[in-house]
């Protein structure tokens, strides 16, 4: 499961081959969440309010990206780096 931005001690991941609907993976520390991509909102799990606000900012301003990754992921090429949250 590649890693493919980290920022404010939250590191997100996107698995290959994963289940739809099209979504990412946010852990920090020992809580996961799984934030769907279009629209981005939480899916499964969940994050402190704080970490969760973040993630969701950040998954709003680079959901073509997610996108566009979610699709290589699907046929198992290589995933982008997406830049942090300032």
């Amino acid at each position: 499961m590649p890693r493919i931005s980290q920022f404010h001690g939250v590191s997100i991941y996107m698995y290959y081959s994963d289940h739809p609907p099209p979504h990412f993976h946010a852990r920090h520390g020992d809580d996961e969440a799984v934030i769907t991509i279009n629209p981005p909102g939480l899916y499964q799990g969940s994050l402190p309010g704080s970490a969760l606000r973040r993630v969701l900012e950040w998954a709003a301003l680079h959901q073509a990206a997610l996108l566009a990754n979610w699709q290589l992921a699907r046929v198992g090429q290589p995933l982008n780096q997406i830049p942090p949250l300032p």
